[in-house]
């Protein structure tokens, strides 16, 4: 009786020690996310900066080109997989959207995740 006691506690602490690597592997998952929608945020932001110094909404396709360069180059702060800037959706005459998506590395689905930032000058 003993002995099938033992057994039954190192099964249930079998399946807690499996929900705790479940749940490290799930942490490690949304860190990694919450990094790549920073990065996201910090390029919107830049994107943004640039239409208030030159006090438009309207960005030279050039400078989009640019920013897709930056966006696509992961060793820079800015950098995301798979990432895509968008040239600002002008909304209004002083507001524009700014969108950007990406598919992070980890994501064998391919599923895009996308930041959108709506800029409003004065």
């Amino acid at each position: 009786m003993a002995l099938i006691e033992v057994l039954v506690s190192l099964l249930l602490f079998a399946f807690g020690l499996l929900g705790l690597i479940g749940l490290e592997a799930t942490a490690i998952n949304l860190s990694v996310d919450s990094e790549d929608r920073s990065r996201a945020a910090l390029l919107a932001n830049e994107i943004a900066s640039y239409m208030w110094a030159n006090n438009s909404v309207t960005v030279p396709s050039s400078q989009v080109t640019t920013w897709n360069t930056n966006c696509r180059n992961l060793t820079t702060e800015t950098g995301l997989p798979n990432c895509i800037v968008y040239p600002p959706t002008v909304t209004a005459t002083n507001s524009a959207d700014i969108k950007i998506t990406w598919v992070p590395l980890q994501d064998k689905s391919g599923t895009l995740r996308q930041l959108t930032t709506r800029v409003i000058l004065p």
